[in-house]
């Protein structure tokens, strides 16, 4: 346990990893290049240290430090005590939760590595280290494949939708956004600290795995070739791949090209389409089973 230090100079260097939280850019350079990346909010802390994230070093304002007090006490990380408008010099926000912490990333796993342990034997126990594999995993039965969806809060909500629904693991495409980005964090509630996940190196060249490995790769588009979600979930394949794509153009032909199955949801009222969110909630649900 280290003895928590009031810091207030916005320039301090122990600071430095919570500067310019805002700067979309510099943060999406930084953090991965430095392998970091920033829990903000008591629950999402306490959830990525329960998914086996190393901590790095906290921040708080003073009237949180009571509240983190159990935390603070089981870490050997420096705890940095501010003033609200100093964090808010440095991380360029209002930092309404009182407390954040700078947490160290994990390598992530191979894809079939984590295709073949992803599924908890014990749901109840949370993995060692989400977006590790897991030794006492069993091999995946039904993932999610998200292709190129740059927007923090859509892959984050998409993340909350897939640990909510009893999806094994999420695969993404080279050109996703960071998962462990704050915004994507933080609208997952802190699912995306808990749920295996990976990155694809060659898309769609990587489907090669997810074939080898036995998954029935489902496209979501819309189009007169593609079955309704209801006809994919009656057909209950036993390794499923569910594949989504950006909210305006959706999947891109090559990914389209590569799927055994396309599938829709079914509209009303004139209306085309869902947002990915609402499409992949609804279809993590369908075929839960």
């Amino acid at each position: 346990m280290a003895e928590p230090r009031t810091v207030e100079d916005p320039a301090d260097p122990r600071l430095a990893d919570y500067t310019g939280l805002t700067d979309v850019q510099l943060r999406r350079r930084r953090e991965p290049a430095e392998g970091l990346f920033i829990a903000e909010g008591e629950k999402v802390i306490r959830r990525a240290l329960q998914a086996g994230y190393r901590m790095r070093s906290m921040m708080l304002t003073a009237k949180w430090a009571d509240v983190m007090d159990d935390v603070i006490a089981s870490v050997d990380a420096p705890v940095h005590l501010v003033a609200a408008d100093l964090a808010e010099q440095v991380t360029g926000y209002h930092v309404h939760r009182g407390a954040l912490a700078s947490m160290q990333r994990a390598p992530l796993p191979e894809v079939a590595d984590l295709l073949a342990t992803a599924r908890r034997a014990d749901p109840s126990r949370t993995a060692a280290l989400a977006g590790a594999c897991d030794p006492d995993g069993l091999p995946a039965r039904r993932i999610a494949v998200f292709e190129d969806l740059v927007d923090h809060a859509n892959l984050g909500a998409a993340f909350r939708n897939a640990a909510a629904l009893g999806v094994d693991a999420v695969l993404l495409t080279p050109r996703c956004a960071d998962p462990l980005y704050r915004r994507a964090v933080k609208v997952s509630m802190g699912a995306v600290l808990q749920l295996p996940w990976t990155r694809l190196r060659s898309w769609p060249g990587d489907v090669g795995i997810l074939r080898e490995a036995g998954f029935t790769t489902a496209a979501f588009c819309l189009g007169e070739q593609s079955i309704t979600l209801d006809e994919l979930a009656a057909r209950r394949p036993p390794r499923l791949a569910l594949m989504f794509g950006t909210e305006g153009d959706g999947l891109t032909p090559q990914a389209l090209a590569t799927a055994d199955v396309r599938v829709r949801i079914p509209m009303d009222a004139g209306v085309d389409s869902l947002n990915v969110a609402a499409t992949s909630a609804l279809a993590f649900y369908a075929t839960r089973n």
